[in-house]
């Protein structure tokens, strides 16, 4: 991959200098580049990249699913950061980088144990530890380390679907683990759980494109099956996003996102 090293210019993005300083602080060494138009930041000693992505910018969907593929086919995990997503949840982001960087402490998944959890207690760990927060759902499981709760999945209630008689389906819809940490089998552990306990003939969930192309799900076995379209958002002062079902160009700050791959893992 050809990158050609240009000055950053930092002034007119202060958002990009507080996730440098918070990037310099937990111990993250980096290079500022340009890939194209694109304001990459590539994390040394590992194969992750940032593309920055100003709400004022005048990029499409397209553009950025292109960009993310070319930096998956030379090996390296490209994930597109936002503006507004940076600045709404900036610990949030700094875990996540954390987590794909591999610098997070490792539990291993058999020394842990599945129980089930409240919804109050599902949904304080997730808005902690996941990006997008805590959502609805049927199933709420919990991982334990040593009594402690490291990881948190919740799944959907059983979906009946046409494949064949009694064929039942049910999504993951958030999976978590505690910030600092990454459990090795867990998301494995808790779906065996699932199909042990719930025994839907298959498990479906979404990779967020922005930030992964999916590798987790496949290592798995799960099976890629399609692509769902981006979305678009307005945003407010407080960088809180509002799904619009339009493409009104006349939205005064809009932003969207790459859209998802859905994995299903059949039994």
């Amino acid at each position: 991959m050809n990158i050609h090293p240009k000055t950053f210019e930092r002034n007119n993005a202060e958002w990009i200098e507080d996730l440098s300083l918070k990037l310099s602080s937990n111990g993250f060494e980096y290079d500022f580049n340009y890939e194209d138009d694109f304001r990459i930041i590539f994390i040394k000693n590992c194969n992750l990249v940032l593309n920055l992505i100003s709400i004022n910018g005048s990029f499409n969907p397209q553009e950025l699913v292109n960009l993310q593929q070319k930096f998956y086919n030379n090996n390296l995990s490209l994930v597109h950061l936002w503006e507004d997503v940076f600045c709404s949840k900036p610990n949030q982001v700094i875990k996540r980088i954390k987590s794909l960087a591999g610098k997070n402490a490792r539990i291993h998944g058999r020394k842990t144990k599945v129980f089930k959890i409240t919804k109050p207690e599902a949904d304080i760990f997730l808005n902690e530890n996941h990006l997008q927060g805590a959502v609805s759902s049927r199933y709420k499981f919990g991982l334990f380390f040593n009594d402690e709760l490291v990881a948190v999945a919740t799944f959907s209630a059983l979906r009946k679907m046409n494949h064949s008689e009694n064929y039942k389906s049910i999504e993951l819809i958030r999976f978590a683990v505690k910030a600092g940490f990454s459990v090795s089998g867990g998301l494995s552990k808790l779906i065996v759980h699932v199909r042990e306990n719930i025994k839907p003939n298959d498990v479906m969930s979404y990779a967020d494109r922005d930030w992964s192309a999916g590798a987790s799900y496949l290592k798995l076995g799960f099976e890629q099956v399609s692509f769902t379209e981006p979305q678009v958002f307005e945003i407010d002062e407080s960088f809180k996003r509002t799904l619009v079902k339009t493409s009104d160009s006349t939205l005064s700050k809009k932003v969207f996102n790459t859209g998802s791959i859905k994995f299903i893992l059949k039994f």
